[in-house]
Order: C-alpha cells, then sequence, then structure tokens
C-alpha cells in the first residue's frame, strides 16, 4: 500500500482519461485531501429551451447528462461518491456543486453515506440567464455542498484566510460571482462553448484557498476543460483530474500548461490562534517561564493569583485553572484566562498570553515574535 500511495503522489498533476467509476477505482484508498466535484445535473430536458425571439438556448443537452430515472440518477452518484469517501484521508473533504435538480438528492446520498456535512454554499450569479417562459422565478444560484469525509474528520479551514479575503469580516455563506464568460469562456473552433457548464476561476480560487493547504492533492472526478486543474497548479495544489471525453480532456490540458503557478511566498494565508500548536499553561510552568509562587494580576490589580506547580491559580481561597478561577473571581460562567491574567514585567503588565509566545520558541514551535520573557 505505501508502494501504491508513493506511486500516486508521484502521478499527480494529470488527467486520467476514462469512465469515473473505473478511474476512480484505481486509485489508492485515503490518498486525497480534497474532491471538488461538479456531476452531471440530470437536467431532464424534454425539448429545445427557446428565447422570445424563437432562437434556440445553448443549454445542457449531452448525453452525459440524462438518466433514465431519478433512481438511475441516485444510484450513480452513491457509487462516485462512495469511491471518493473511500480515496480521501481521514481529514479529508469533499464539495459537491448542484442545482435544484440534483442538489438535493446529493445531499442525501452524502448524509447516508458518512459524510460529515460542514457547510451549504449559495453561489449568486450576478449574470444568470433570464428564464424565458415567464413561468417560475430566474434560476440565479447554485449551491454547493462542503462535507467532511466524516464526522471525526478535522478538515482543513482557513477561516483568517477566508476573513480577510472579506475585508475583515467573517465569509458568509453566499458568494457573488458572475457565470463563466468573456474571455474566460472556452471556445471551440467554430467559436462555441468547449463545455456547456464550465465554471468561473473565482469560485475554485475560493474553494481551494478556503479548504486546502500549498500541496495538498485535489481531485476532480468530472474533470471538464480543466478549471480544477487551472486553479489548482496556480496555488500550488498537486491535482488530478478524471475526464471520459478526450476532446474535453485535449482543452484541459492545453489550458493548464499554461498556467503560471504563483511563487511560494504569495501562498501564505493568514492563519489565527485556531491553527496554532496548543501550548498548555502548565508547560509555561514546566520550562521555567512562570516559577510556582508567582504573583499574577487581573488587569487592574484588584485580583491577585499564586501560579502553583501544577499549573493552577490560587485565589481568596479558590484554586482553580487560569480559565475556571478567571471566571469564579468575575463570577462569570466562562473566561479566557489568558487574557484575564496578567504578569509584571519592569512596572508594566503583561497578558500571559505573551508568554505562550515565549514557550513556542523554547519548543521550536514558532516564528520569533520579539516578545520579553517573564524573568
Amino acid at each position: 500500500m505505501v508502494a501504491r500511495l508513493r506511486a500516486t503522489a508521484s502521478s499527480t498533476d494529470r488527467i486520467l482519461i476514462g469512465d469515473c467509476l473505473a478511474e476512480l477505482k484505481k486509485l489508492p484508498s485515503e490518498s486525497i485531501d480534497l474532491v471538488f466535484a461538479d456531476p452531471p445535473y440530470n437536467l431532464q430536458l424534454e425539448r429545445d429551451l427557446l428565447r422570445p425571439n424563437n432562437t434556440v438556448v445553448d443549454g445542457v443537452d449531452d448525453d452525459w447528462d440524462k438518466f433514465s430515472s431519478f433512481a438511475d440518477y441516485d444510484a450513480f452518484s452513491r457509487k462516485w461518491l462512495s469511491e471518493c469517501r473511500r480515496i480521501l484521508k481521514p481529514n479529508g473533504a469533499i464539495w459537491v456543486i448542484g442545482s435544484y435538480h440534483n442538489v438535493f438528492r446529493l445531499g442525501a446520498a452524502l448524509q447516508d453515506l458518512g459524510f460529515w456535512i460542514q457547510n451549504d454554499i449559495v453561489w449568486r450569479k450576478t449574470n444568470p440567464m433570464p428564464n424565458f417562459r415567464g413561468k417560475r422565478f430566474t434560476n440565479a444560484h447554485e449551491t454547493l455542498i462542503w462535507a467532511g469525509r466524516e464526522q471525526k474528520s478535522r478538515v482543513t479551514f482557513n477561516y483568517e484566510a477566508m476573513k480577510a479575503l472579506n475585508d475583515d469580516l467573517q465569509m458568509r455563506s453566499d458568494w457573488l460571482f458572475p457565470i463563466c464568460a468573456g474571455p474566460e469562456r472556452l471556445k471551440d473552433g467554430a467559436g462555441r462553448k468547449a463545455h456547456p457548464t464550465q465554471k468561473p476561476e473565482a469560485l475554485l480560487h475560493r474553494v481551494l484557498l478556503a479548504t486546502t493547504n500549498p500541496g495538498d492533492v485535489v481531485l476532480d472526478p468530472f474533470f471538464g476543460t480543466g478549471t480544477t486543474g487551472a486553479v489548482a497548479r496556480r496555488l500550488g495544489r498537486k491535482w488530478i483530474g478524471i475526464e471520459r471525453d478526450k476532446d474535453y480532456a485535449a482543452v484541459a490540458r492545453a489550458r493548464i500548461d499554461k498556467v503560471r503557478p504563483l511563487p511560494p511566498s504569495s501562498l501564505e494565508v493568514a492563519k489565527g490562534k485556531r491553527g496554532e500548536p496548543r501550548v498548555p499553561f502548565g508547560t509555561i510552568i514546566e520550562l521555567g517561564i512562570l516559577e510556582p509562587g508567582r504573583e499574577l494580576t487581573d488587569e487592574r490589580r484588584r485580583i491577585r493569583a499564586e501560579v502553583k506547580a501544577d499549573g493552577t491559580l490560587a485565589a481568596q481561597g479558590q484554586q482553580g485553572s487560569i480559565h475556571r478561577l478567571g471566571a469564579q473571581m468575575q463570577g462569570k460562567a466562562a473566561c479566557n484566562g489568558w487574557t484575564y491574567w496578567h504578569y509584571e514585567v519592569e512596572g508594566k503588565l503583561k497578558p500571559i498570553d505573551a508568554l505562550r509566545e515565549v514557550a513556542k520558541r523554547q519548543l521550536g514551535l514558532a516564528r520569533p515574535s520579539g516578545l520579553v520573557a517573564a524573568e
């Protein structure tokens, strides 16, 4: 198995030509970090869609989008989703995109197979196709489902990067992007769309930036003209695409070969404390950064506590962790002891949170931060 895994790792950045189920079965288990799937939508179109001037809308009427029944579509979906779950690493995740025609069926299949849904994302289109018949609302969005391989999976989520991307506001679950058009829309030799459902690169940029890290392996089992591969290459991710149509695959290969990867230094994303190594308060005592018997106070020096050898604090006849004692001293249910308790250096108070950076440097877990020690 190790040899097979190494072989796969050295065989990334490639397009596998063939049926997605057959090709997925050839991949080793637990070898993929993220799957992005843009499967057939099963649009169930029965006749041409006409504009008011009777011209035909260039919609999706390819054979790959046609299924004999919902049961047939469900069976197909569960087969490829099962294979995707098998090849995902324990902390891997999947993104599936769909419309009202199929996304609810895919959501049920994901949950039935053991995936754990993290979010559903609404992609609001700034330039959706109008509703020509005037019999229903204009369909102006698609839905993406983001799910971990299982409930206990610790999926990658670059929260701080998404917040920074959104002007320091939490990234919401409704995303506004135009549909793929203009120069980005790939054309064939006759000037027609190379693929009817090409997704915008901006959408994949956000997905990969949010839920992968440089060097991760991203698989797209319905590769089409290679949007996933193009964005993955630009962002320093490894990729594997599966595509049964040789013409689509040729367009994808030519497209990806033209992509210039970004320099590694530009791929660093903002990281919050959640992503940093955890350093318990007791480790600060063990490393001698704070010695037992040292006095800590709140910011206004009203509450004084003594540091104990086991990493607890004692004050006013009570003893507990930095968080529990801090809450008790304030009569609150909870407290962040790292910011509540302070130590004194040269007559000035500093939160003990600064000592975590000192400990990380001693443990070789962090970049130099310029913070002073407690001595």
